[in-house]
């Protein structure tokens, strides 16, 4: 009589990645918790974290602090992926691990550029990257959320854009800049007559969040769901098999922007982030109240929004973007 094949278990980092899964991290936060918990085991002459405690976790942190200089920011979050893995995974509570100092992040203040700044790089930007830039500016959008934002998420007539699944996994609704309603319809256009001639192809689909691919079928090749900046190339899905385009990689912008930045001969350090920065200040400069910034920013608490000014009392309506005040 054969005996039934028995699969083995999975593997530590395999089952890492099911279990940050089940949670529903995001992919990035994945991909850094699996490497650090990598890291850790390397650095422990590959032994098995069943094995080892508080002090290894102690010593390895320490280690990062003291010999690799790392940041607070990264010794940090290799304290999460380690807490995690042994709380979730391996299910076991270290003594003494809670009382493991966490660096301190040093208090800076972000990088802003003025309105002449802003105008003077967008001049030195052409096609899709002026276009991204320019509504990252002028609606307060993190780079990845200007990357990914679909057809359905951009609202012409009532100039807003939803920005779905943003930091925290939260939605919010931030405005859309009107001088850049005409750009955007064309940009639209051609992007719509690309989509098309991919369906024409038999390509045309496109990832979809969740489960919504198998609650709807033919949702991934319908107009709505598309990306508003899509990449040049179509590629088949290892998965899946479709032919996908998937959104515009955010280090071509980056890289853009940086190019932008030396052209315009500016002293700063200024990354597509300092485009939020930028929005934020403006808009305080103008006159609107932090409330209502610290909502079109989508910040969970009015403290992180606070770091743009300490002084604001004044109330404000409607929300015109600091884009269209600009010359």
């Amino acid at each position: 009589m054969n005996t039934p094949l028995v699969p083995p278990p999975p593997r530590l980092l395999e089952r890492v990645r099911l279990t940050l899964r089940a949670r529903h991290f995001s992919r990035r936060t994945e991909q850094a918790y699996v490497a650090w918990i990598r890291r850790f085991v390397l650095f422990h002459g590959k032994r098995h974290p069943e094995g080892l405690g508080a002090p290894e976790v102690t010593g390895y942190l320490s280690h990062l602090a003291s010999c690799r200089e790392v940041s607070a920011s990264t010794q940090n979050q290799a304290m999460s992926a380690l807490l995690f893995l042994y709380r979730e995974v391996l299910g076991r509570e270290l003594a003494g691990l809670d009382a493991v100092p966490r660096a301190r992040l040093p208090e800076r203040l972000p990088v802003v550029l003025s309105r002449e700044e802003v105008a003077a790089v967008l001049g030195f930007l052409h096609g899709t990257p002026r276009l991204m830039c320019a509504l990252m500016y002028g609606s307060g959008l993190r780079l990845l959320e200007c990357c990914r934002l679909r057809v359905k998420d951009v609202d012409l007539e009532r100039l807003e854009l939803v920005v779905h699944d943003g930091k925290g996994r939260k939605d919010r609704v931030t405005v859309l800049p009107a001088r850049l309603v005409p750009p955007l319809r064309d940009h639209l256009g051609r992007v719509r007559r690309q989509h098309e001639a991919d369906l024409e192809g038999r390509a045309g689909f496109v990832a979809l969040p969740g489960a919504l691919a198998r609650k709807f079928k033919n949702a991934s090749r319908e107009w709505p769901w598309q990306w508003v900046f899509p990449a040049t190339r179509v590629h088949s899905d290892a998965a899946t098999g479709e032919r996908r385009r998937h959104h515009l990689h955010e280090t071509v912008l980056q890289r853009e922007f940086a190019a932008a930045v030396r052209a315009a001969k500016l002293t700063k350090n200024a990354s597509c982030h300092t485009l939020r920065h930028s929005f934020a200040t403006h808009l305080l400069e103008t006159g609107y109240d932090i409330r209502t910034i610290q909502e079109l920013l989508g910040h969970s608490d009015v403290s992180t929004t606070m770091v743009y000014t300490h002084v604001l009392n004044r109330g404000a309506r409607g929300v015109r973007s600091p884009l269209d005040l600009t010359a």
